[in-house]
This record gives C-alpha cells, sequence and structure tokens, in this order.
C-alpha cells in the first residue's frame, strides 16, 4: 500500500503540473498533504510534516542560492563571462575552438544558473560562428554541454546542493567527484558528438545575432574575471583537499575548513566579486546594490519549488513511506546508485525540470542513504545524472535551443535530446566507474 500512495502521488503531481498547467509549488504542497493523509497522519501532523521539509531543506539553501544568484549577477553585467570566452577562444584558436568554448562553458556554469549562463554564452557562439565559418551546432554543443553538466551535477546548482543537504553529503567531496565525472561526460556529449551532428542546419534568428559585445575597455581583464568565477571552487576545494592531505588537528586544515565552508566561501567569493566587479571598476556601491537585491529575486520561484520538494520528502519520511521504499529497494539485486538514476530519469521524462526530478527522487532513495547502503557524494551526483536524461518538448532548455538555433521539433530531438541524454548516461557510466574506488 505505502508503495501505491507514492505512485498515486506521483501522478497527481504530474497531472497538476502538466495537465491542469498548475504552478509547481502549489502542486507540491497539494500533493504532500493528499499523501500525507493517505498515510494515515492526521492533518496537523500533515502541515507540520511539510513546515518541518520547508525548514530543514530551505535553511542551508537559502544561502547558497542567494549568494550563488549575486555571484553570477556580478560576472554576467561586469562582462566577465564574455572575457573569459574571449581570452580562451582568442588562446586555442580557430583548431580548437570547441574546447574553447567547451571551458567557457563550464568556467561560467559553475557560477551561473542555467537559463542565465545560456542568455549570455549565446551571442558569442553565434559571433565566434559566423566569424570563422563554422557549423553553429560545431561550435555551441560543446558549450551547452558544459552548462547543462555543471547545472545537474555540481553545487552550487540548485538541486545538487539541496540534494547534498537531504543526504548530509560532503559538498566539497561531492563537487570533486562531480567535476571528475563531468570532464568526460562533457567531452563525449560536447566536442566528439558536436562532430556528428554538426551537419544538421542551424541558422540563429536574426534578433538573436545583433546583441552588442561589450568592448574590451568595459570588461574586466582576464584572470580577474577568472578568479572572480571561480573562487567558491576554488575555496571549497582546497579545503577539500586539505582534509584528504593533512592531519585533523593540524591548523592549516581548520583555517582552510572554515574558509572552504560552502557558506563562508559563497560569502566571501561575493564581497570579492563586489570589489574586483564592481567598485574596482567604478561602479557606485548603490548601484551594486540594488542589482545584487534584483538577482535574489529572480530566484525566488526555484527556491519556491525546491520547498515545495522538500515538503514532499518530509512527509514520506514521517509517513514511514520512504522506509518502506527503501527496504523494499534495498532487496533489489540492483545497484543503489543506478537505481537513483534510473528514479530519477523516470521523473525528468515525465515532468521536465531536473531540479523537480532530482529532489523527488532524493526523498525516494532517501533511506538506502541513511542506512549506509550507498556512498552519499556519489548518489547525489547518479540523481543529477539520471535528472538530465530525455530532456524533450517539457523541459524548457528543449524551446530555449530549438528558438534560439532555429531548428524545427525534429531537428531539436536528434540534437538536443540526443546530448541531454548522452551527459546522463555518461554520468552514469562516470559514477559507477567511480564507485569502484570510492567506498
Amino acid at each position: 500500500m505505502p508503495l501505491v500512495i507514492v505512485i498515486l502521488g506521483i501522478c497527481l503531481l504530474l497531472f497538476l503540473i502538466l495537465v491542469l498547467k498548475f504552478n509547481s509549488f502549489l502542486s507540491f504542497v497539494i500533493v504532500a498533504l493528499s499523501v500525507g493523509i493517505a498515510e494515515g497522519m492526521s492533518l496537523d501532523k500533515t502541515i507540520i510534516s511539510i513546515e518541518n521539509g520547508i525548514g530543514s531543506t530551505m535553511g542551508f539553501l537559502v544561502l547558497i542560492l542567494g549568494f550563488g544568484s549575486m555571484l553570477g549577477k556580478l560576472v554576467s553585467e561586469s562582462g566577465a563571462a564574455q572575457k573569459i570566452t574571449s581570452k580562451l577562444v582568442t588562446a586555442f584558436g580557430i583548431k580548437h575552438i570547441q574546447l574553447a568554448l567547451m571551458l567557457t562553458g563550464f568556467i561560467v556554469g559553475v557560477s551561473l544558473f542555467y537559463d542565465v549562463g545560456f542568455f549570455i554564452m549565446i551571442p558569442l557562439v553565434f559571433t565566434v560562428a559566423a566569424s570563422t565559418g563554422l557549423p553553429l551546432l560545431y561550435v555551441g554543443l560543446p558549450m551547452l554541454a558544459a552548462l547543462s553538466v555543471t547545472h545537474g551535477y555540481l553545487p552550487p546548482h540548485p538541486a545538487p546542493t539541496a540534494i547534498v543537504n537531504m543526504f548530509h553529503a560532503d559538498l566539497g567531496k561531492t563537487l570533486i567527484y562531480g567535476i571528475i565525472v563531468a570532464i568526460p561526460a562533457i567531452i563525449i556529449s560536447g566536442p566528439f558528438l558536436s562532430k556528428a551532428l554538426s551537419k544538421i542546419d542551424a541558422k540563429p534568428l536574426k534578433e538573436f545575432v545583433n546583441t552588442r559585445p561589450l568592448t574590451d575597455e568595459e570588461m574586466p581583464g582576464f584572470w580577474v574575471s577568472f578568479f572572480s568565477a571561480l573562487l567558491p571552487v576554488i575555496l571549497i576545494s582546497i579545503a577539500t583537499i586539505a582534509g584528504f592531505l593533512l592531519p585533523s588537528d593540524n591548523q592549516v586544515r581548520i583555517v582552510l575548513g572554515w574558509i572552504g565552508n560552502p557558506v563562508l566561501a559563497m560569502l566571501l567569493s561575493v564581497l570579492f566579486a563586489i570589489y574586483t566587479l564592481g567598485l574596482a571598476r567604478g561602479r557606485k556601491i548603490t548601484d551594486i546594490m540594488n542589482s545584487l537585491a534584483h538577482s535574489v529575486t529572480s530566484i525566488t520561484m526555484i527556491m519556491l519549488l525546491i520547498a515545495g520538494a522538500g515538503a514532499l520528502k518530509q512527509v514520506l519520511v514521517d509517513g514511514g513511506v520512504s522506509k518502506y521504499i527503501g527496504e523494499l529497494l534495498s532487496q533489489s539485486t540492483l545497484s543503489p546508485l543506478f537505481l537513483g538514476w534510473l528514479i530519477a530519469t523516470i521523473l525528468r521524462f515525465c515532468v521536465g525540470s531536473a531540479t523537480v526530478a532530482g529532489i523527488t527522487t532524493a526523498g525516494i532513495v532517501l533511506p538506502l542513504v541513511t542506512n549506509g547502503a550507498v556512498n552519499s557524494e556519489l548518489m547525489v551526483l547518479a540523481i543529477g545524472s539520471g535528472s538530465l536524461m530525455f530532456g524533450h518538448v517539457n523541459d524548457g532548455g528543449f524551446w530555449l535551443f530549438k528558438e534560439y538555433f532555429n531548428l524545427s521539433i525534429k531537428d531539436t530531438m536528434k540534437t538536443w535530446v540526443v546530448m541531454e541524454t548522452s551527459i546522463g548516461i555518461m554520468g552514469l557510466i562516470g559514477v559507477m566507474a567511480l564507485s569502484l574506488i570510492v567506498k
């Protein structure tokens, strides 16, 4: 019966979002209430469970997402992303243009949400393709693959960060393991795949080509742009590596641990960027603060979406359904990592949103992580990989790609869907390979 309740709950969620076009946050709360009552919980207990789920999910995440959106805004407005792109394209040359854009997509993707990174990078991709005469998909897919991988695999993006928090996983280890898994996934799904798909004729609409790029005088320097965009990754990674190499009572490790704490690392990075990408460029502090305030308001719906998923997760836990499913899954001969990937894949295909698919899956497989049946950091990556699979017509990224590259739905299926599926499969292969080493 508990399994039937979960299946019916997910069906109701899909019906509300896809058929009735309900707001995702409202849908999650309605489903959480319905599942709680169906489990035999009283209305009062169900509401308390929802409140606890929202609180426990958002307490840590509000800080990370808030600081992340601020840093992304600074990187975006200052021209740092464009500077990184132009410098790498110049350094690598036409022969290695794909590698340049792939690296740019990864660097920019770490600090920017997918949609923001897409809108910033696309005009540059169009410019590069036009100036070199290379096929648009050959130039664009490596960058898009990198943006997509960072969105699905790596903190501080919404779903990976929320799942890290739910699983009590180590964010630094997740970041390092994620980068290891991301590298082959981006290479295969970007440069390699684009060579096979580059014959598909993609021509951007004229209105998307006329965006005026910033001049060199208007942009910060390359190294300033590079360190400002990647400082959170650098600080967290250094602290994690120090944790591997130095004894627990070592003072250097302790200090680096403080600096590499995700919240403090993000705060320090925002303060650093306020100076390097704002004040040092002649912007007034009031103008910068107004811009940062606007950046946070733009992610309000994302936060509510994650909060709603956290509410459903807590109802599943408090009602005993999550424990029941965990015991059921633990009896399966399939790998827990594969199960997490498979459930996320199914939900991604049905819902479209990688964030919804990832966090909902995390609530279902949570018992497998809490009872020590699987490495929590690798489970974050397995779910993240599955959440990127089959991004078809119910995926916002599908339509962004289709319209900007001026493709038919058929050709978008051949390109975007194939790329996203390749990323998901390569992510699973990478996680399973890493599981042979990491216990």
